[in-house]
């Protein structure tokens, strides 16, 4: 094969020849080699003059040079080597490959014409889109190491990450972390897939790197402390475990505890002052708010400003016994009660009463409190601009309720300080802000249609990637999610999916999606999945890493040469 350092060429073994095809279908070519050693998905090149062609295999299809040769089993009535013969000449199989890049090797580096050709190319060619055809009968062969770094990335490179290994021969595929922290991304599969391991392997890319800060929205716990395989019963390690230095795991709540043991570096507690009326909003479905709840949310910040939540709170629903003017006894609302204040600033009683009771849920929270022992915001924001991790486990509070209120407000205040200190930069040239990625799971529970536009997500999807603030979604029906949000997403990682509408929207936006979808809905149920999006040169499907310890011995020991000093250095031990 060429390669661009060495410049040398060295053939591979072929398996096919072009036979047809063009730039608006697939290309085609004629198998040379046994089809059982070739699946689908493999990543082939052509090499066709000065290029070198890149693609996908989407299909196989047996052929014959007449129908007639398919029909009749010429090995029961043929000797063997009569019938093999034969079927060499009138039997065949022919690949569909999915064109995705070119690249401009030149002349053979042995001839005249090179330097000539060099001279005109002084820096090395990169892949470019397929804009033209390789000739009929081009030699097809499958890519190898070197092939896969030329597209993918050289894995001894800083900030290339393993993120697997091709299928057939194994060699690594690597995603580049820079670009992958640019624009928001996605992981996806059915449940059982791995998403979690998958996503872990990625954070611990990106903590490694040092390519940006990580906030983990943990719904289950699952990502800071080490924990116990559901399926396997196998340990897992976690991120604080192998980043002491680096993670900070925070516990929802005063004296929360994760899994019941572990202690949590400190406690996040939610002021009633931080709670606006657009986080109320934002529950309305999981509230079962009336529509007249934006208007009693409305008046009551009038009334009380940033201290509604705690006036509405204290409110109560009592009635007290007044002596009117004759002498009467007659019941009116108590003074502090949700009554009298409607009744004070024109708001249907009915309506305020309702949002009173709709919103006990909220005031029993023992997290929010109406004057916390610290600024847990605050701390989580330092850390993060510190260039700390933060995993923000929900402990016992995993309610669909805890999780869309807090992980809401939250991001909330995030943005505002990355859009402050982003404008701070431009404006005065200060320091640069640090890239941020937020991971979220149950994605769909925040970003589905109708919660989409309320929430302080689909406005970091859709505008904050400019204000260095990014999102790793994680969701097992990405279906429903926003279309307009996945639409922005750059980077998708994907698992076997089951349902149709899934595998739509996560290939949705992409070219040549029509020929790798059954692709995606062919993959193993685990430890196999679709590369694609702007975070990858082309799509592939590879066979993921394992989280186990051979990847920490990998990732922790390469730069360390796994001496014991290194490996406590990364662990966060000077």
């Amino acid at each position: 094969m060429f390669n661009q350092n060495s410049k040398i060429v060295v053939q591979q073994p072929t398996i096919g020849y072009m036979v047809g095809g063009g730039l608006k279908e697939s290309f085609s070519a004629r198998l040379t080699v046994d089809p059982l050693d070739i699946q689908e998905g493999g990543f082939v090149v052509i090499d066709s003059g000065n290029y070198r062609f890149y693609g996908l295999v989407t299909d196989l299809k047996l052929g014959a040079t007449d129908p007639r040769f398919a029909d009749e089993q010429s090995e029961k009535r043929l000797p063997p080597s009569l019938a093999k013969a034969l079927h060499g000449q009138t039997l065949f199989t022919n690949l569909e490959i999915l064109p995705a890049l070119m690249l401009e090797r030149g002349p053979d580096p042995a001839s005249k014409e090179y330097k000539l050709w060099r001279a005109e190319h002084p820096e090395d060619p990169r892949p470019l889109p397929v804009k033209t055809v390789p000739m009929h009968h081009a030699p097809v062969s499958l890519a190898d190491a070197a092939d896969i770094a030329t597209i993918f990335g050289d894995p001894d490179k800083d900030g290339n990450f393993i993120i697997g290994y091709t299928r057939e021969q194994g060699h690594p595929v690597c995603i580049n972390l820079e670009k992958f922290v640019q624009r928001s991304s996605g992981v996806f599969g059915a449940t059982g897939t791995g998403k979690s391991f998958l996503t872990r392997l990625i954070l611990a890319g990106l903590m490694h790197y040092n390519k940006a800060s990580v906030l983990v929205l943990d719904m289950h716990n699952e990502y800071g402390f080490d924990d116990v395989a559901s399926d396997t019963k196998m340990p897992v390690i976690g991120l604080k475990t192998k980043f002491r230095g680096k993670v900070r795991v925070v516990g929802l709540g005063a004296g929360a505890k994760i899994r019941n043991s572990q202690t949590p570096d400190f406690n996040l507690e939610i002021a009633m002052k931080d709670i606006s009326a657009a986080d109320v909003e934002m529950l309305a479905r999981e509230l079962n708010l009336k529509d007249t709840s934006p208007t009693t949310l409305n008046a009551l910040y009038t009334s009380f400003k940033s201290d509604w939540f705690a006036h509405f709170k204290s409110m109560n629903r009592e009635e007290v016994e007044v002596e009117d003017d004759k002498g009467r006894i007659k019941k009116v609302p108590h003074p502090d009660s949700v009554a009298c204040w409607a009744e004070a600033n024109g708001v249907n009683v009915m309506a305020a009463e309702a949002l009173h009771d709709k919103l006990r849920r909220l005031f029993g929270k023992p997290y929010i409190v109406e004057k916390p022992v610290s600024d847990g915001i605050g701390e989580i924001i330092k850390a993060l601009e510190a260039g700390q991790h933060v995993v923000l486990s929900f402990g016992d509070h995993e309610a669909d309720l805890d999780y869309l209120l807090v992980s809401n407000l939250l991001t909330r205040h995030i943005r505002d300080a990355w859009e402050k200190r982003t404008n701070e930069f431009r404006a005065h040239g200060s320091r640069e802000p640090r890239p941020l990625v937020i991971v979220v799971e149950e994605a769909h529970k925040l970003l589905n249609r109708e919660m989409a536009a309320q929430t302080t997500f689909a406005t970091i999807a859709r505008e904050l990637r400019k204000y260095y603030v990014t999102l790793l979604i994680v969701d097992q029906r990405p279906s429903q999610i926003y279309d307009e949000v996945m639409s922005q997403l750059g980077t998708r990682i994907s698992g076997w999916l089951g349902d149709d509408d899934d595998i739509q929207a996560v290939l949705s936006g992409l070219s040549g999606r029509e020929a790798i979808k059954g692709m995606l809905a062919r993959l193993q149920p685990k430890e196999e999945v679709l590369l694609l999006g702007w975070g990858v040169p082309m799509p592939l499907p590879v066979r993921s890493r394992r989280y186990d310890d051979n990847f920490w011995r990998e990732l922790l020991g390469a730069k360390n040469g796994s001496t014991e000093a290194g490996l406590l250095k990364e662990l966060g031990f000077d």
